[in-house]
């Protein structure tokens, strides 16, 4: 059975009105993102704005000499380019596909226009926006102060959270450049979670065996990310 698309897989999107909804809806352009694809660079003006549905996006930091380090995931539960209704045009962050699937393109001046009208958007979008700061906050204390082995378990419960599976496609080179550190440091801790049950990794593809051993190596910083995206974005679809 070939695979149903709806703009509505998107939580977002399937939060707000009937009315408003059917506004957006005849503009979104679905658009099929590939693993490293870049949607937002570093100083760019953006024109447009992603609702992920089953694709995962991370936004990264990018320093002088080219290293990245990634501070926010974003999957269905949200939207790529938040400086577009929050005013700023640009960011100094990129934004790279790190799982492969779907999203909705929309026009950033449409959004901003439904935006400026105080609607179900703006609100959605603001506590979206203060549940997306929370998460770059968080995971910037945990680069700081937990080991890697926690911060490649935060990371992987993230992911798996924003996906309709329990697999990831990812190498260990790609999680290196996400976490900010380096590839052998992620083949020693990948292995120890594989060692243990939790993981099995193959040639790029990471299945999750045992979730709830994962969460019970994780620190902290998970559950905290958590808590704020369910408590900011626990709406239900309007009938």
């Amino acid at each position: 059975m070939a695979l149903q698309h709806d703009p509505r897989q998107n939580h977002l999107l399937a939060a707000l009105s009937k009315d408003e909804y059917q506004c957006l809806a005849p503009h979104l352009e679905r658009a099929e993102l590939k693993l490293g694809e870049s949607l937002v660079e570093s100083g760019k003006v953006m024109h447009h704005v992603y609702f992920p549905t089953d694709s995962i996006v991370s936004l990264l930091c990018v320093m002088e000499d080219g290293d990245s380090t990634e501070i926010a995931v974003v999957g269905a539960e949200g939207i790529v380019g938040i400086s577009l209704f929050m005013g700023g045009e640009t960011t100094p962050s990129r934004a790279i596909v790190q799982s492969a699937g779907s999203a909705y393109r929309l026009k950033g001046q449409l959004l901003k226009d439904e935006f400026d009208r105080a609607s179900t958007l703006q609100h959605l979008l603001l506590r979206y926006t203060q549940a997306l700061i929370t998460q770059m906050a968080q995971t910037a204390v945990c680069n700081r102060h937990h080991s890697l082995d926690q911060q490649l378990c935060r990371w992987l419960l993230l992911s798996l959270d924003r996906l309709p599976t329990n697999e990831l496609v990812m190498t260990q080179e790609l999680i290196a450049n996400m976490l900010g550190v380096r590839r052998e440091g992620v083949t020693e801790s990948a292995g120890k979670l594989q060692r243990a049950g939790l993981i099995s990794y193959h040639r790029g593809h990471i299945s999750i065996l045992d979730r709830p051993g994962l969460e019970a190596r994780v620190c902290e910083c998970y559950a905290v990310v958590k808590k704020e995206y369910d408590r900011l974005l626990s709406y239900r679809r309007p009938g």
